[in-house]
């Protein structure tokens, strides 16, 4: 199961789940009197010359004074490049847009300690300096006893033959603290998004009979299985032609944003045997 994934589709359907990790977080994160356009929104960017790509962005109300903008990873494997990686694409980011925010910060969730990387003497001051919030989801407490929207997120590490039944037990909450409809049918769609991304090969009839519900909304089941792979295949293939081929220049990567997942299989396999950008760009307009 690919969590970050999981996560992504987490904090596109509820952006302030990120802040109820944080201990202290902007007054412009929450205020009842906020509408829609007021509130943080989730959003994958692009930065420019070279080409990153920065999975999570949660980007403060335009409306108001330059705000605090937070970079979000969710690293459910190790990757030892992490930090360096994740601090060159902020930085460049921040770097570009500097006019439209007051301050930066970044949080990185991992299942447990054992997943982060382990040379982190050079960025200590980051890590030690109050920007950079580093979560830890088996250190987070009993799921029982988690704000629903955050137990939702430790639902994604327990073990599969535990799922079902946790998975159950945060449904009963929601029908039972929540009283606002459309909260409530969020915590649900949370839950039942991560049980069909955890159990992909289940129908959806299956999963409404594991969970006691019915998925009314047939998208978040087909999504599951959808964009689960390609969003797995194209992120991987990104991350593996920036190191080959170098910077991906925006039109080369609308090209492979467009691919099918059987053309990103079959650009893992060509790109072996590529020298330069210019051998990926020949690759991709013989597919049109």
């Amino acid at each position: 199961m690919r969590r970050d994934a999981i996560f992504y589709k987490l904090f596109q359907q509820a952006p302030n789940l990120l802040f109820e990790l944080l201990e202290a977080v902007p007054e412009t994160a929450y205020s009842v009197m906020q509408t829609r356009r007021e509130r943080y929104r989730f959003e994958s960017v692009v930065v420019k010359e070279p080409t990153f790509m920065i999975d999570g962005v949660f980007l403060p109300p335009e409306e108001q004074p330059p705000g605090v903008v937070f970079f979000a990873e969710v690293q459910m494997q190790p990757d030892q490049g992490l930090y360096e990686r994740m601090f060159a694409e902020s930085m460049a980011y921040f770097y570009r847009n500097r006019e439209a925010f007051s301050d930066w910060q970044a949080v990185v969730i991992y299942p447990s300690r054992s997943t982060e990387q382990s040379k982190i003497y050079p960025h200590r001051s980051l890590l030690n300096g109050g920007q950079v919030h580093r979560i830890y989801l088996n250190e987070l407490g009993e799921i029982d006893a988690l704000p629903l929207g955050v137990a939702a997120m430790v639902l994604t590490i327990v073990e599969e033959t535990e799922a079902p039944d946790i998975a159950k037990m945060l449904l009963q909450r929601a029908n039972q603290e929540i009283i606002d409809l459309s909260e409530k049918q969020a915590i649900i769609e949370m839950v039942s998004t991560i049980i069909a991304y955890m159990f992909t090969t289940l129908s959806r009839q299956e999963i409404d009979d594991m969970l006691g519900t019915k998925m009314e909304d047939v998208r978040v089941f087909r999504e599951a299985k959808e964009e689960g792979a390609i969003g797995e295949a194209r992120s991987l293939l990104l991350r593996q032609l920036t190191r080959k081929v170098g910077s991906i220049n925006d039109r080369t990567l609308d090209l492979i944003n467009s691919l099918s997942i059987e053309q990103l299989e079959s650009l893992g396999e060509a790109l072996l045997d590529f020298g330069s950008i210019d051998d990926l760009s020949n690759w991709l307009e013989n597919q049109n």
